[in-house]
């Protein structure tokens, strides 16, 4: 009971009103259509690649924003629902979500970032994160 009454305090700590926002699911395009992202999330695929090919050293910043957001997401999850997810589980590794997400990218640069790192949380739930 605490440990679920600490969780929603830093769910509402560290994520605000994103659990609103998520509706308890990665954001689905159509929502998001109102929802202000801010931070390296808010870019969009293309940028993310043309940046991270101008400045290796920044896919640490796009990486550490996929993994907060990755974060908010499971967080706001009912209980229950994703308890087991490890976001980095160990068949994938940091490195490898950074080229899964550029991959992504690659795929649909006309799209946002968000979108791709939604994604990378989809590809870890199929693939045994949980």
């Amino acid at each position: 009971m605490r440990v679920r009454v600490l969780r929603c305090a830093l769910l509402s700590a560290v994520v605000g009103c994103s659990a609103a926002l998520l509706g308890c699911s990665p954001v689905r395009s159509a929502e998001r259509a109102t929802a202000k992202i801010v931070g390296l999330g808010a870019t969009s695929c293309a940028r993310f690649l043309m940046d991270v090919e101008a400045q290796p050293a920044v896919q640490r910043d796009y990486l550490a924003w996929a993994q907060g957001y990755m974060s908010g997401i499971l967080l706001s999850r009912p209980p229950g629902v994703d308890d087991n997810l490890d976001l980095l589980p160990p068949g994938t590794p940091l490195l490898l979500q950074l080229q899964f997400l550029r991959e992504r990218c690659k795929l649909a640069p006309e799209q946002g970032f968000a979108d791709a790192v939604e994604d990378l949380y989809k590809y870890l739930r199929k693939s045994g994160g949980v």
